[in-house]
């Protein structure tokens, strides 16, 4: 897990190492100056040597001062590693996702890898930063420090040999007792993110449907968990200082009467108060570091669960992928289904498409009727490699989709999906998502093909109106013929329509299919549809049952020859007057 994390460090890695360097020298200075403060108590105040007050004193500043500096440097190198850090661990987790085929992408919810790319990405890069500053100041601070109070008087040392176990035992407890609790904490973020996401996009559902208060419910049980769950971990953590208040004052309280003892007894021939005063810092350093150190371990803790949430989505690898010598044109769109069969968890007892045969010339207008579960849309999401077959082939332009390079594929088919959505940006900006170097006349040509001409030229600011996020400030047919407009701009081969006109009138349907039909005779167009009255015209309707081919053939042959096809079109050509009967 931790090299998987370690190669986002990349160009930080001089940032990543000067850090502990500058703070191990940082170290160094500030354990050294104790030892100063002795001789100048010892030797220069006692002694009453001026001149070495005056050359020990410029010591002391200039120790202070270099500490300064390097604790100055160790903080910016720091801060410029983690951030660098967390950046390309966020471009590594969104690269990563934005290769995932859909059945990746089914796995982790939007919630939770929204989470892992902001909460689960800043607990990791704080634990980073830690690890690189605090982790290496700590452990050399005690070291250090504990070498230098045992040179001084061994004796006085031994009461830190009776506090560090204790502490450390309850530093161990909250730390155990912690873990737990804030993994199941991050699980519980992503629940509250899916709250918090389906509310704001469905939010004028949630109105019409007057369900506020219901809402306000599921956010509050849910915002409660992580609460409850906070607050018992808090109160774990509350344990920390009181226990290492405890830890300091009663080995300051130790050292000042075992070392006033020594004193006395000796006559400073043992411990002098030069020494008993340097005693006093490092304990307060000694036990101070083991305190830092016990917030690293909570923070390292904290951060595991983030840490194996991440990893688990850089882990993920794409069942997708191109060969390794891939095609990269695709001929022409014809399309052909041999044996084809699929099923989106890999059981054969779960195929949503069963021995699919079906050949489609390029050019020509397929329609694609069916119910809901039919497999409509699974049998089109196998075209441009969205999904792959389970078993069987599948071939475009003569070749099997498998030896295409996916993004020669999908440049050649077009696909307005059943939830497609527009982006916040202009309409010109959406539409040029097909084609970025698209021209103006480009854009307003695919825009009469697709009728949404007219309804953007009516907006005060035409093509340059601003579309909110996901399409929430045009209606649902405008924002199926966006699409529609966006999906034409790429040229494709294949387009394919996943009742994508369902929003639009009747009328409007008719002039888009006819558009389609004068000005991109040479793409095959595939058009799934519940209105029979928008498949029709098409060279070809395919009638889907439960994952099988029910029927092929013109409208007219299937009205005669076809059970499902009569009966869909029946009741919705004579509708009320067949119930009546």
């Amino acid at each position: 897990m931790i090299k998987k994390l370690m190669k986002s460090i990349r160009e930080y890695k001089k940032d990543s190492i000067l850090t502990p360097i500058c703070v191990a020298v940082e170290v160094i200075l500030e354990t050294i100056i104790p030892l100063l403060m002795a001789n100048l108590i010892d030797d220069g105040v006692y002694g009453g040597e001026m001149n070495l007050v005056y050359k020990i004193g410029l010591e002391l500043i200039l120790c202070a001062v270099l500490s300064l500096v390097f604790g100055v440097l160790s903080g910016n190198f720091a801060a410029k590693a983690s951030s660098g850090f967390a950046k390309n661990l966020r471009k590594d987790l969104y690269y990563k996702v934005q290769d995932f085929s859909f059945i990746n992408i089914d796995k982790f919810s939007t919630s939770s890898l929204v989470t892992r790319l902001t909460t689960d990405v800043t607990n990791v890069q704080n634990a980073f930063q830690m690890i690189i500053r605090i982790a290496v100041r700590t452990p050399l601070m005690l070291i250090i420090s504990l070498f230098f109070a045992i040179s001084i008087s061994p004796k006085l040392s031994l009461v830190f040999l009776i506090i560090i176990p204790i502490l450390a035992v309850g530093l161990f407890f909250i730390l155990t007792r912690v873990h737990p609790i804030m993994k199941r904490v991050f699980r519980t973020y992503d629940d509250l993110n899916n709250v918090v996401e389906e509310n704001v996009s469905a939010i004028r559902v949630v109105k019409s449907f007057v369900i506020e208060e219901k809402e306000k419910k599921k956010f509050g049980k849910v915002s409660k968990s992580i609460f409850d769950d906070f607050s018992k971990a808090e109160k774990i953590l509350a344990f920390n200082s009181p226990l290492m208040q405890f830890a300091i004052y009663s080995c300051i309280l130790a050292i000042s009467w075992f070392g006033a003892q020594i004193i006395i007894q000796t006559g400073m021939t043992e411990l002098t108060t030069g020494e008993l005063m340097t005693m006093f810092t490092y304990s307060i350093q000694i036990l101070s570091s083991l305190m830092l150190l016990s917030m690293v371990m909570v923070m390292i803790a904290i951060s595991k669960s983030s840490a194996e949430r991440i990893v688990e989505v850089l882990d993920t690898q794409s069942d997708i992928h191109d060969p390794k010598k891939p095609i990269m044109e695709v001929k022409d769109g014809s399309i052909e289904f041999r044996n084809v069969s699929f099923s989106y968890v890999k059981d054969k007892k779960k195929e949503c498409l069963k021995n699919i045969n079906l050949k489609i010339k390029s050019g020509e207008t397929i329609g694609i009727i069916g119910g809901t579960g039919s497999g409509k849309s699974s049998l089109v999401n196998l075209i441009p490699r969205l999904y792959d077959v389970t078993e069987g082939e599948l071939f475009v332009g003569g070749k099997n989709v498998k030896k295409y390079h996916l993004e020669s594929l999908r440049n050649q088919v077009s696909c307005v999906l059943q939830k497609n959505v527009l982006f916040s940006g202009t309409i010109t900006e959406n539409i040029k998502w097909g084609d970025e170097n698209a021209t103006e006349e480009d854009v307003k040509r695919v825009c009469k093909l697709a009728q949404a001409d007219e309804f953007v030229s009516q907006f005060p600011d035409g093509y340059n109106t601003y579309i909110e996020e996901g399409g929430t400030n045009v209606s649902g047919g405008q924002k199926q013929r966006l699409c529609i407009a966006r999906a034409l701009l790429k040229h494709p081969k294949i387009l394919i329509l996943d009742d994508s006109t369902s929003a639009v009138d009747t009328k409007t349907d008719s002039l888009i299919r006819k558009a389609f039909r004068e000005e991109i005779p040479d793409t095959t167009k595939i058009i799934i549809a519940q209105r029979i009255s928008s498949v029709e015209d098409c060279d070809k309707i395919i009638v889907m049952d439960k994952g099988r081919i029910d029927g092929i053939g013109t409208h007219e042959e299937l009205l005669k020859k076809n059970k499902i096809y009569k009966e869909v079109y029946d009741s919705q050509t004579k509708g009320g007057d067949a119930d009546e009967e």
